[in-house]
């Protein structure tokens, strides 16, 4: 049995920066890809339909592997799986720079994606156990939130640079030295977590729960390329579906199930989890189209792009920020509702404003408040998933946010771009065409909003919130956490 020790690890203030810091790296390598595919494609060999999976490997992986890498947090203990998800980020990093096959760097991406799907849930669980529900989570879960938006913009910037200055292989190395850093760091600043007994593990949900998430994201991600009716997408789709059909009887039987079933009776994980999955659905994949607008219609380079995202992505950092004081002022639910209201007003004035000649300054103040919006809501939102979970079930909690949250953008990018391409005409290279489509899909994107809007109407209010299952307790002046020491 795991012993307990009342009195918070030392250097917490140092712990919380590791643990953003950790946050950035997943943060950067999200957008560090993009501006150096055109570079890796030529000199790789890479065929334009196969040039997508050095993104959507990564993509994969990461969103098909989040479920095990959850419920590996709580039961091999946070502090183990922080550490090999980045060992793995570093190891797969060193493959990759030293590819010279494209095949290498798909693989290597793969890893990554593994890498991505231990780090997250470990990273996310930390924060949310060692920082007491209330007030001085919601402070820490703005520095979390932060350090990844703070990530994004520097993804951006970082991948224009090091290819231009070092080559494509640059934004692999920049990994290896990132997360090395992180992980000797980690191993003495880290307290010790509780570990559960591995002899209840539940290998066949395991393995089906893993499957089947990562056929449903492969389904997504290779959908639009391959097309929805081709063979390959219907039967990996079907697959994908009879095997969570499978887990789910699964879990519901088994005696230390890998997704405990009653997790779902918290409300907040459920809404909280639709939420993620909604706002990556329609925020976070609105960034695509930016991309689009700048590049094809606007004509911007790669790195002129990386800057026209600054603005923006700052703003996203500046919401993470301001996230933490509001979830104080009026908790979780209300800060969602109140920034769901921003960003759709953005959205909103942006679809208003947008045409084929619109000056970056034309766009700047839409640009501003929508991001303003998307920042507290992407900080706010996984508070929200996670209140009320105990302890030992973070890990899986955090999980199941963040599967929603990567299913939810393949899902979103794929019914957008379906949109756009229709309203373009079919015809996607025409600035003029692609306006049309971009515009549409604005608007499509601004119905999401609202959607998300009426899903988060669904969220415990603060006065109902527990911190167990069973317990009556409501979350107000908890203690400080314990930390336990592992076994």
């Amino acid at each position: 049995m795991p012993t307990s020790v009342q009195a918070k690890p030392r250097r917490l203030g140092a712990i919380l920066g590791l643990l953003a810091f950790a946050q950035m790296i997943i943060a950067i390598d999200y957008n560090i890809m993009f501006v150096a595919l055109p570079d890796i494609g030529s000199d790789l060999g890479f065929s334009a339909q196969n040039l997508q999976w050095v993104i959507s490997a990564y993509s994969v992986a990461f969103g098909g592997f989040l479920l095990l890498g959850g419920r590996a947090t709580d039961l091999f203990g946070r502090k183990n799986m922080f550490l090999f998800g980045l060992f793995l980020y570093a190891a797969s990093s060193v493959l990759g720079g030293l590819a010279t096959e494209s095949w290498l760097l798909v693989a290597a991406r793969v890893v990554q994606g593994l890498g991505g799907a231990f780090l997250a849930p470990a990273t996310l669980s930390l924060v949310t156990t060692l920082f007491a529900e209330g007030t001085e989570r919601n402070r820490a879960l703005a520095v979390w939130g932060g350090a990844g938006g703070f990530g994004m913009v520097l993804g951006a910037i970082l991948g224009g640079l090091l290819t231009d200055w070092f080559g494509w292989q640059a934004v692999m190395w920049v990994n290896v030295i990132a997360a090395g850093a992180a992980m000797t760091y980690g191993i003495g600043a880290l307290p010790k977590t509780a570990k559960a007994s591995t002899r209840g593990f539940d290998l066949p949900g395991a393995v089906t729960g893993t499957v089947a998430s990562t056929l449903l994201v492969f389904t997504l991600v290779n959908g639009p390329e391959a097309g929805w009716g081709s063979l390959t997408t219907v039967g990996s789709l079907i697959g994908s579906l009879a095997l969570f059909a499978l887990f789910l009887g699964i879990e519901s039987r088994t005696r230390a199930p890998m997704m405990p079933l009653r997790l779902f009776a918290n409300r907040n994980v459920t809404v909280g989890t639709s939420v993620t999955f909604l706002f990556m659905a329609t925020f976070g994949a609105y960034a695509y189209f930016l991309t689009q607008y700048w590049q094809v219609v606007q004509g911007y380079s790669a790195w002129a792009t990386g800057f026209a995202f600054l603005l923006p992505s700052g703003c996203v950092l500046i919401g993470t920020v301001a996230a933490g004081k509001l979830m104080n002022a009026y908790g979780a639910r209300k800060t969602l509702l109140l920034a769901l209201t921003v960003g759709l007003v953005g959205t909103v004035a942006l679809a208003l404003t947008l045409t084929q000649n619109s000056s970056y300054a034309v766009i700047a103040a839409p640009l501003i408040v929508l991001s303003l919006g998307q920042g507290v809501i992407f900080t706010a939102m996984f508070a929200a998933a996670t209140t009320g979970v105990a302890d030992e079930e973070q890990g899986i909690a955090s999980g199941i946010a963040t599967t929603g949250q990567q299913i939810g953008g393949a899902v979103g990018l794929a019914v957008l771009i379906a949109v756009a391409a229709t309203a373009a005409g079919g015809d996607t290279t025409d600035p003029a065409r692609l306006t049309d489509g971009i515009l549409v899909a604005t608007w499509a994107t601004a119905a999401g909003i609202a959607l998300t809007f009426l899903a988060t109407l669904g969220l415990k209010k603060p006065a109902a919130t527990r911190i167990a299952a069973g317990d009556a307790s409501p979350v107000t002046a908890e203690p400080a956490p314990a930390v336990t020491e592992g076994v």
